[in-house]
């Protein structure tokens, strides 16, 4: 590195089973870190043979996060960009399909002057390359814009003794010495299963899980161990024993109140006090401001938490989505709400809605279905209808938002949201019956929504228009005075992420402003693109072109998730004009 900084790496594996929760411990962790005052940055190692997440179905992988530079990638990354407040980038994800690319690109260029192209030491060497080249990058956050990072998590996805992952784990092996002892440290995310109808906790998983990563040659410094309940007594220094680690390195990471108290849980065990001296921190230097911006973020994390227990006043939105049998597909919608509602002193009930259960055909399929989906949606205290492809439930979600726009229901329209609320209005307040998307009927009469003209039509991964694009209100009376823009603290330009290949039909606007329905921001490049729409004489009717649920944060939730949360809970007038609506709680979070 230029400045000769040594960062320290902290490698996150997992046994046993996947979808353990290692993303949330290595978020966790990284959290911990910068409570120091350490500058963190993570990386996310997937396996599977993609270049990237973009081509990947949500049911089967859960939500496509979107970074500021436009890459399409794992989940997990949004947990880090939210624990951390920091923006990643494509480079932060890695997965075999990149590494590959990239060693067969050298191979064909020449680059190994002749030699014989192995997996050891060719595809290693370009993955510890990577790690080390993106563990050395400044991300942008709060305090810590442009330092180089202290500390870089590294999450390795998948399981150990996966023969996908095989690369990777002989990767890390190697870069354990290529690093230094001080500098790298592995936390090792295991189960602890109970069994029987006693409730006994078994260790057998764990230990051999850790025989075959030792086997491998990586020996764990940390054990985190999942388990329904806390450790029992005893279980610890099993571990310990057969698994060459003290009973202070071992972790239980029970189940929680909130995934937000997991970092809590982590530091009352001493977590800190064992990365601290195992990767020689208390030798950094820490500026005195800066680590007492540490300090500041978990006095706020921690009040967080305890709101997030508390017992709030609920609010129920139903989300109106067609991957609804996995709630992963819609994380951030999940994490947006969430942070919107403890910022406003609400608890969230979503209410999952499946679009395709509001259609006239369930109806007669399924009665009760039928009548379920649309007794979840009338009973809600706002709606929001998330981002998609493809037609199943489109009927369904247009209904849903007709359904908002005339019973005044608080509702939040996000990219496939905004489309279907002007095809909504088109057909029903401005007399097109025709109206549809040329997504799913090319030959449609009135064409509402089109596809973007410099958008590839024959190859899918990475081809729609992605990233931060920055979108300008527009100076007119009612957008000036606009609700959404209010909630924006009054800017005249905002940065928001993008996935879409449609667009709402510029040709057909003046005819839904002449009726009331207001595009209030339009895209910042040509000004022909329709980002940000709000229905006059409603009490919240906002949608968005951009998914706004990519940058909320714990502490600075997503403002068109703010505004949908407090219309829902009957507070925005009051927040609109400065009312203080935290007073009924100890401690105010920053907004």
């Amino acid at each position: 590195m230029p400045s000769g900084k040594q960062t320290k790496y902290i490698i996150v594996s997992g046994g046993v089973i996947s979808g353990i929760g290692k993303g949330i411990i290595a978020s966790s962790t990284g959290l911990l870190l910068k409570t120091l005052g350490l500058t963190v940055t993570s990386i996310k190692i997937d396996p599977y043979l993609n270049i990237d997440a973009g081509t990947l179905s949500p049911l089967d992988h859960g939500e496509v996060f979107v970074l500021d530079d436009g890459g399409e990638v794992d989940l997990d990354l949004g947990n880090y960009e939210r624990y951390l407040n920091v923006t990643l980038t494509r480079d932060n994800n890695i997965t075999t399909g990149k590494i590959y690319r990239e060693v067969i690109d050298k191979e064909r260029r020449g680059d190994y002057l002749g030699k014989t192209v192995q997996v050891v030491p060719h595809i290693t060497n370009a993955i510890q390359d990577w790690v080390e080249r993106v563990g050395g990058v400044a991300t942008s956050s709060d305090h810590s814009a442009g330092r180089e990072p202290d500390v870089c998590i590294v999450e390795l996805g998948g399981t150990v003794g996966d023969i996908e992952s095989a690369p990777f784990i002989e990767a890390m092996r190697q870069f354990q010495f290529r690093v230094g002892h001080d500098n790298f440290c592995l936390i090792h995310v295991s189960l602890i299963p109970v069994v029987g109808a006693v409730g006994e906790q078994k260790t057998k998983p764990t230990q051999a899980s850790v025989r075959d990563l030792r086997g491998l040659g990586l020996s764990p410094d940390i054990l985190a161990c999942r388990s329904a309940m806390p450790l029992e007594e005893g279980i610890r220094d099993k571990l310990a024993m057969f698994c060459q680690v003290t009973p202070q390195q071992i972790f239980s990471v029970h189940d929680c109140e909130s995934l937000y108290h997991v970092p809590i849980l982590l530091h009352q065990q001493g977590l800190v006090d064992v990365l601290t001296d195992r990767l020689k921190l208390a030798q950094l230097r820490i500026a005195p401001e800066i680590r007492a911006d540490g300090d500041t973020l978990w006095q706020q994390w921690r009040e967080f938490a305890r709101r997030r227990a508390r017992d709030l006043d609920e609010t129920a939105i139903a989300i109106v989505g067609k991957y609804t049998y996995l709630a992963d597909s819609y994380i951030s919608v999940v994490k947006a709400l969430e942070h919107a509602a403890l910022n406003v002193n609400r608890k969230i009930r979503i209410c999952w809605v499946e679009a395709s259960d509001l259609e006239p055909a369930t109806m007669h399929k399924d009665p009760l279905k039928y009548h379920e989906a649309w007794q979840h949606l009338c009973a809600a205290n706002g709606i929001l209808v998330p981002g998609g492809f493809g037609e199943r439930g489109v009927e369904g979600k247009v209904l849903a938002a007709k359904w908002a726009r005339e019973h005044s229901v608080p509702y939040l329209g996000i990219c496939l949201g905004l489309q279907v609320a002007v095809i909504d209005f088109a057909r029903h307040v401005c007399a097109m019956p025709q109206a549809f998307s040329a997504e799913f009927r090319e030959d449609c009469e009135d064409p509402v929504v089109i596809f973007m003209p410099e958008i590839d039509r024959s190859t899918m991964g990475g081809t729609m228009r992605l990233g931060s694009r920055p979108t300008r209100f527009q100076d007119t009376p009612f957008a000036r005075a606009s609700k959404i823009k209010a909630l924006y603290a009054g800017a005249d330009e905002v940065h928001e992420r993008h996935r879409h290949r449609y667009e709402v039909n510029p040709t057909r606007v003046a005819e839904f402003e002449a009726k009331g329905l207001h595009f209030v921001g339009r895209d910042a490049e040509t000004g022909e693109r329709m980002e940000i729409l709000e229905l006059e004489e409603h009490p919240y009717f906002v949608a968005v072109q951009y998914h706004p649920e990519y940058l909320t944060r714990p502490l600075n939730p997503s403002p068109p998730f703010l505004g949908l949360l407090l219309a829902a809970s009957n507070q925005l007038d009051a927040y609109l004009a400065g009312d203080d609506i935290s007073h009924t709680v100890e401690t105010k979070l920053t907004i």
